[in-house]
């Protein structure tokens, strides 16, 4: 079921991942709409426009799957509540998705699921130490 935004929705989602706001000329905020732009990592620049004051009014089914849409903010609806709830921003065109600080190593993880056949959920649960430690094991060992 979809959530209804509303105008401080629009607002904490551009500032989180991080929005320019647009100025005029003299450096003043631009019109009755605070203006937001994101360039982007293919030359594409996305601008939306949150209407003063941002408060908690909501919009309409409509108008709120417009700003979501590829002409504004193109996010999906997930990715919207995921970086405004949680401060974690989409991955744009160009981006690669960030890599957890414990993350295992690729072959680490091959070798763990093709030689020792530990079941890939538990390899994914795993700490790289946990993971080193048994390799390490499966290595110490003479092989058949």
């Amino acid at each position: 079921m979809s959530r209804p935004g509303s105008r401080r929705h629009h607002q904490k989602f551009c500032e989180t991942e991080g929005w320019e706001l647009v100025r005029d000329a003299r450096g003043r905020s631009v019109g009755h709409h605070i203006t937001y732009e994101l360039p982007l990592a293919d030359g594409r620049i996305l601008r939306t426009r949150v209407s003063r004051p941002a408060n908690a009014d909501t919009y309409g089914p409509r108008l709120w799957s417009e700003i979501l849409g590829s002409s504004q903010l193109a996010v999906t609806e997930d990715e919207f509540w995921s970086c405004v709830d949680d401060g974690i921003k989409p991955i744009r065109p160009g981006q690669e998705a960030p890599v957890p600080a414990e993350a295992l190593p690729a072959d680490l993880v091959y070798a763990l699921i093709t030689k020792l056949r530990v079941p890939e959920g538990e390899v994914a649960a795993m700490t790289l130490q946990q993971a080193m430690d048994l390799m390490n094991e499966y290595w110490s060992k003479p092989q058949p």
